[in-house]
């Protein structure tokens, strides 16, 4: 069974809650004007990143417990995918890009006008058939990796559709900022004001909104969705007083912030050489390692550092390091689950990590790792990807080894909390359905 059945599996047969009472405080009828709720969900999803595939499935997770009758479609980068893995109807979030043969060469030579035209039509045609649009997490709402005519336009696009045709918009627990070049930043901001709900992940989303000129002022802070996903058995991490240990060591394919830009191979290969030395630095203390990814384009950079270790230590035991692929959370928390310490470059690697309660070390590459680390209380276990030093790492790393149980009890506490917020956010969304 590959995890994308089993995630369609798990969400197919939900539990369904008992009716509510006239009058219960957060809860709404299942129905819209005594019809069923026509929900989108909207974002990257389907694409290869597990953290929003996850940020997904938490949300659909959340609608059949709450909602089961409610008609589910989503918003999508790659349909097919998504379908097979949720199990839910899909559209796709451009059709210009599936032009073909004479259609497509008349695009390119209109400057990509008349794709774009059918773009907008064919998301007002579809939009007006939804009651509601949600984006459940990810970060929506910055410019890594995106031209302004990518995700910036789509999402400003989707939200004017559904202003257009009087569907609400529900912005829900996202990340958003930076967003650096200038028509990003207008088209993202344009979309964000059209929303009739928002809540961001964490302070500083909702501050950077607030600084490009969004009224925040009705707007929440909720952690982010991915701390309602279900977590799979786990087993104990070992004792404080364990000398060998795991470590979970999660690699990013990382080439700076605009991947296409000039200089990207080499931030690649100063990433991949520095993490190389913090492994055989592990390795040689008897630690053993168990790589991490987030991404399936991620294969490249754990093939690069496998080959970065191998060099320097040719007779090195396969069962030292272990790299297997993850296709899901789920299968992410899995491998989580056998290592005791985790270092990570992805944000939902350092989520996951803390969600099972693992202390965390993170070499992110933008500031919501560290927003989030501060939160758990682990604000001096942070460095920048393309920054970080290796002997500050090492400290780091020797810190975490000595404080372990108390990261744990302090990160499980929080945790709890963050589960709890999440459920105050849930009696909000509901009041929306």
């Amino acid at each position: 069974m590959t995890a994308g059945d089993s995630i369609a599996r798990r969400l197919a047969g939900p539990q369904v809650d008992a009716a509510p009472e006239p009058g219960q405080a957060g809860l709404a009828s299942p129905t819209v004007r005594g019809r069923r709720a026509k929900i989108a969900l909207f974002g990257l999803f389907g694409c290869g990143n597990l953290g929003n595939d996850g940020s997904l499935e938490a949300m659909i997770e959340f609608l059949r417990h709450h909602r089961p009758d409610a008609d589910l479609v989503c918003i999508c980068d790659n349909p097919e995918e998504v379908t097979r893995k949720f199990g839910i109807a899909t559209q796709p979030i451009s059709w210009s890009r599936y032009l073909t043969g004479v259609a497509r060469k008349l695009d390119r030579l209109f400057l990509k006008i008349p794709g774009k035209m059918v773009d907008l039509v064919q998301t007002l045609r579809h939009i007006r058939k939804r009651d509601l649009v949600i984006v459940p997490g990810t970060g929506i709402l910055d410019d890594f990796g995106e031209r302004p005519y990518g995700m910036p336009l789509d999402i400003f696009r989707w939200c004017l559709g559904a202003r257009m045709v009087g569907a609400r918009i529900a912005l829900v627990s996202i990340g958003a900022g930076p967003i650096r070049h200038r028509l990003s930043r207008w088209l993202m901001t344009a979309a964000a004001r059209m929303a009739h709900y928002r809540s961001y992940r964490d302070t500083q989303s909702k501050e950077f909104m607030e600084s490009v000129g969004l009224d925040t002022g009705r707007d929440f802070v909720f952690p982010d969705v991915a701390f309602k996903l279900q977590t799979p058995a786990i087993p104990p991490p070992k004792s404080a007083g364990a000398e060998r240990m795991t470590v979970g060591v999660g690699v990013m394919s990382y080439y700076g912030w605009y991947g296409f830009a000039r200089g990207g191979e080499a931030i690649f290969a100063a990433y991949i050489k520095k993490l190389a030395k913090f492994v055989v630095y592990l390795l040689d203390n008897g630690h053993d390692v168990r790589l991490l990814t987030g991404e399936l384009t991620d294969k490249t950079a754990v093939d690069a550092l496998i080959e970065e270790v191998g060099r320097a230590r040719p007779d090195l035991p396969s069962s030292r390091m272990i790299a297997e692929p993850s296709l899901s959370l789920n299968d992410l928390m899995l491998q989580i689950s056998a290592v005791d310490i985790v270092v990570a470059t992805r944000f939902h690697n350092v989520v996951c990590a803390l969600k099972l309660g693992r202390p965390t070390i993170s070499l992110g590459y933008a500031r919501k790792n560290d927003v989030l680390m501060e939160e758990m209380g682990l604000g001096a276990l942070c460095q920048h990807v393309e920054r970080f030093d290796v002997e500050s790492l090492i400290d780091q790393f020797a810190t975490v080894v000595l404080s372990r149980e108390d990261c744990r009890r302090r990160i499980n506490d929080r945790v709890r909390q963050f589960e709890d917020d999440l459920d105050r956010q849930g009696a909000h969304l509901l009041t929306l359905i």
